[in-house]
């Protein structure tokens, strides 16, 4: 499938459209790839989100921010972004990924958004990169609320412990499968009073400890 239609729903017409097109290829599909063009497009909005939130919020504190930026560019937030593109209609992968379903695959997804983000960058400057992120996560920026900052769940969960006197949580890795690029992590959650053991899963450790951090607090306040 022509990969035009993502590009329109963005907002930018390529003047090089192989960069679209290496922009919407996996790795699984060969060289040249995304994995480059996803390193410079995570950086591009990671700058670009910052200086929305210090200006939409000049009066909230630096903790703060970065708690909201973390939100927003988090692997959630851009897989999101990317089925709205119908982004997944237009990847091109390798027949081990088609058939294991890929084009469905989050991590896959939020690295070609972020890909994309790159692409429009080295093709039109970083004015159109700032614009076209501007007018994709208008509608989320327009959600937030100063004072109401989402937490990620392992500082809401530390600070829930901490306000009853109990002791922080720990996090135990218990199996990292899968080749390097696709590594799938099993974390546990393991809290001493009140006795609970939750398990995360993740396409990172990180993740996967924020996964069972989620589970462990539902459960305290459940």
């Amino acid at each position: 499938m022509t990969a035009l239609p993502v590009a329109r729903r963005l907002g930018h017409d390529f003047s090089d459209k192989k960069l679209l097109r290496t922009a919407l290829t996996h790795r699984s599909f060969g060289t040249p790839n995304n994995e480059r063009l996803e390193f410079l497009g995570d950086g591009i909005l990671d700058c670009v989100i910052a200086a929305a939130l210090f200006h939409r919020f000049p009066d909230l504190p630096e903790g703060d921010l970065s708690r909201l930026r973390a939100n927003l560019v988090r692997q959630d937030t851009l897989h999101r972004l990317a089925v709205s593109l119908n982004i997944g209609d237009c990847l091109r992968l390798g027949e081990g990924e088609l058939k294991s379903g890929g084009a469905q695959r989050p991590s896959i997804l939020a690295d070609a958004l972020e890909a994309l983000l790159g692409a429009i960058y080295l093709d039109a400057g970083f004015e159109m990169a700032f614009a076209v992120i501007a007018k994709l996560y208008q509608p989320l920026l327009d959600e937030l609320k100063p004072g109401q900052v989402q937490k990620d769940p392992k500082t809401s969960l530390q600070e829930w412990l901490q306000g009853r006197k109990k002791p922080v949580p720990r996090y135990v890795l218990l199996e990292a499968t899968g080749a390097a690029h696709e590594q799938r992590f099993e974390v546990a959650c393991e809290i001493d009073t009140p006795s609970l053991r939750t398990i995360g899963h993740g396409a990172s450790r990180r993740i996967a400890e924020q996964a069972a951090a989620d589970k462990a607090l539902k459960e305290l306040k459940a």
